[in-house]
């Protein structure tokens, strides 16, 4: 069934480097010279941001990892020099205690209004958390997600909290005279059992990664499920690439020679570097395609390759513009109602895909019934 809400379309600032090829996000990773030829320094990435709110997306969003450059700090330089565009600011859950993060976004709201919300990270490779100085094992790093997501809802909610939890302990925390007209939504990603009840029980928005419609549409009604027992609804959005081209033919061709780019050794590394993880999520990601660089088109105008290098989101549409749309609008109909979109450079396809796909999606989505 179609969502009840039209589809709303955000973008991404690549705040490790970007270029005209998909590389590495994090420093464990590696990245190549030719994915960084654009480095990720205050006036490109807002350039990347004007743009992306001149062509109508709603928010961009900002990774964390070693090999970006620190979100908060960023994300605070770029809404000073736009003036509609907001940002979905990642921080790394457990890293920072729940109060400093709910005063910095609450800082943040009262300097530039309802411009913000948080993608909460866990993070999914234990070598990148111990360069961090965190040793937790997974099942207790979504343990503590959990924990610290309630009381920075909490707080940002305005309420004053004492948490006396396994992993989080706060003794009088509140925020002095909080911006409440501005709520701060919690986004969420992961795709294990233990991700999806933290989702369940504290995400406003649990955020899905391009798998096939099908394998999204099962996670939508599983989600749905989970938080309907816990008493709570559950938004969706979807974080997936775009190579959207005026025909067909030419879209492929771009995914060709981004896959002509890639160093096979490269691709041997990262592939190697994904199985070693516990994330749930990039498993999935990696078992659509192997490492086989045969394989990659593993769905109608889904294509996998941007997953060989890349860590986290490794899939993109591929296909004309009517394509690409038709294959968002498929995923809106499964109960997605956001989405995070990229283009490699960010630049210029923050321009094609908002002047290109989003009137086309959103003629179809407009024709479709509602619920």
């Amino acid at each position: 069934m179609p969502s009840d809400s039209v589809p709303v379309l955000h973008w991404f600032l690549p705040t490790g480097g970007d270029g005209r090829s998909p590389g590495g996000v994090t420093a464990v990773q590696g990245r190549t010279a030719a994915a960084t030829r654009r480095p990720a320094d205050l006036g490109y990435l807002a350039q990347v941001a004007r743009a992306a709110e001149q062509a109508g997306f709603g928010k961009v969003l900002t990774p964390v990892g070693l090999g970006c450059v620190d979100p908060w700090v960023l994300t605070s330089a770029v809404a000073a020099v736009t003036e509609r565009i907001g940002f979905l600011v990642a921080f790394r859950a457990g890293l920072t205690q729940p109060t400093l993060i709910a005063q910095q976004a609450d800082t943040f709201r009262r300097l530039f209004g309802d411009r913000i919300a948080l993608n909460v990270v866990t993070g999914g490779d234990p070598v990148e958390q111990l360069a961090y100085g965190d040793p937790l094992e997974k099942t207790e790093r979504y343990a503590r997600t959990g924990e610290l997501m309630d009381v920075v809802a909490q707080l940002l909610a305005g309420k004053a909290v004492d948490f006396d939890g396994r992993y989080v302990r706060v003794s009088g925390a509140e925020l002095v005279e909080p911006a409440l007209d501005t709520p701060v939504p919690l986004y969420f990603g992961g795709a294990s059992a233990e991700a999806e009840q933290v989702a369940a029980q504290h995400a406003d928005v649990q955020l899905l990664w391009g798998e096939p419609p099908s394998a999204v549409a099962e996670r939508v009604i599983r989600l749905r499920e989970r938080a309907a027992a816990v008493g709570r609804t559950v938004r969706f959005g979807l974080r997936v690439h775009i190579i959207s081209r005026d025909t067909a033919d030419e879209a492929w061709a771009e995914a060709a020679r981004i896959l002509s780019t890639l160093d096979p050794e490269t691709v041997r590394l990262t592939q190697e570097r994904f199985a070693r993880m516990d994330s749930t999520g990039q498993a999935r990601m990696t078992a659509l395609h192997g490492g086989d660089t045969r394989a990659l088109t593993v769905a109608p105008n889904l294509w996998a390759g941007i997953g060989l290098v890349r860590e986290g989101a490794g899939t993109a549409l591929v296909g004309s513009h009517d394509e690409v749309a038709e294959r968002l609008a498929e995923y809106w109909r499964s109960g997605v109602e956001e989405f995070v979109l990229s283009g490699y450079p960010h630049l210029e396809e923050a321009f094609r895909v908002g002047e290109e796909v989003a009137p086309r999606l959103r003629a179809l989505t407009a024709a479709e019934p509602r619920r």
